[in-house]
């Protein structure tokens, strides 16, 4: 994506939005009764309103009783069934593919982690989620999931001579996606994951990233191949976290110069906090100015163009920052503005 706020003027945009994570609030605008059956109302690539309904079955999960519908699950689990609600659930996956292409996203990231405890299953459903998306769009895929082999199963399924995948992730815990990465001609995450766990503080973060692009490096990518994910940790948990991640930034971008590219999972830095848009907004900001330039977003809801033309004057925006750079302890000040409704659109 083109951006003049982003040095070099480009901003590489992993679009996040085809997870089996997603979810919605059961009780907010875009679920609806259509005809007396529980369902997601949205508006296909035509402009046309339509209803993914909510099967039985998944009003039988926990994630429903407290409150989330998880729609991408849903509909990659009809989609995969074939049958009665098929062509629906393709419809839905489409829409989702296309909203991205209009914004201009540059990857579109799949996983299908909590499709299934099954890994049988997962990598099916990898296997059909590919092939059904790649052949929905031009663009280039990004196949992430907790599991090598399922990153693996993704990758076989994808057609690699249309346009270079891109394997997310791989870190000093599974090295060997590296090799899964040259074998299908992918560009790769790598991660400032230790050895055997999480990095602690930002030298740390550099240190275990390092280790990574060298090793990526001894194989034959170049510097352009890569994308480092400093770890974005939520910074509910400590008010260190987001400095330490933004220094790691820092530090990356000093060592390797404007080739390699820095990205990272924007989402997380809100986890635990009201008002989540807000905060992942001034993060992908803050992130940029560090050095990165891109990130794993939601492009949909924040669109990076609206995201930089935000008035950083704001009480809104200043509260976020406040919160991202450890000045507001347990985020206090900015989770009573929000109960109050002080927070608006920092716009």
């Amino acid at each position: 994506m083109k951006l003049d706020a982003v040095a070099g003027g480009e901003l590489i945009v992993i679009g996040e939005n085809i997870h089996t994570t997603r979810a919605l609030r059961r009780k907010g605008k875009s679920i609806v009764e259509n005809s007396g059956i529980e369902a997601v109302a949205y508006t296909d690539s035509t402009g046309a309103q339509r209803h993914l309904p909510v099967p039985d079955s998944f009003k039988e999960r926990q994630e429903y009783q407290q409150g989330q519908i998880k729609h991408v699950m849903i509909a990659v689990k009809i989609a995969m069934a074939g049958g009665d609600g098929s062509d629906e659930a393709l419809t839905y996956l489409r829409q989702l593919v296309d909203k991205q292409i209009r914004v201009k996203a540059d990857f579109l990231d799949l996983n299908v982690d909590e499709i299934s405890w099954k890994l049988e299953e997962q990598k099916a459903a990898i296997n059909w989620l590919v092939t059904t998306i790649q052949g929905m769009t031009k663009l280039p895929l990004s196949i992430d999931s907790s599991n090598v082999e399922v990153i693996a199963t993704g990758l076989e399924a994808y057609d690699s001579a249309a346009i270079r995948p891109l394997l997310n992730s791989a870190s000093l815990e599974r090295i060997e996606a590296l090799d899964l990465a040259q074998e299908h001609n992918a560009r790769v995450v790598v991660t400032a994951a230790g050895g055997s766990g999480m990095p602690n503080g930002a030298e740390e973060r550099v240190q275990n990233a390092s280790r990574m692009v060298d090793a990526a490096l001894a194989k034959g990518f170049t510097l352009g191949d890569l994308f480092i994910d400093p770890l974005v940790f939520p910074t509910s948990v400590d008010k260190v976290f987001g400095l330490h991640c933004l220094n790691a930034i820092r530090g990356l971008r000093k060592k390797y110069g404007p080739e390699i590219h820095i990205t990272g999972g924007v989402s997380n830095a809100s986890f635990g906090i009201p008002g989540r848009k807000l905060i992942n907004e001034v993060f992908l900001i803050l992130s940029v100015e560090a050095g990165a330039d891109g990130g794993i977003i939601d492009p949909v809801l924040s669109n990076p163009v609206e995201v930089f033309g935000m008035d950083r004057d704001s009480n809104a925006y200043q509260m976020a920052e406040d919160v991202i750079l450890g000045r507001d302890e347990f985020c206090q000040k900015y989770i009573r503005a929000w109960r109050k409704g002080e927070i608006g659109e920092a716009r």
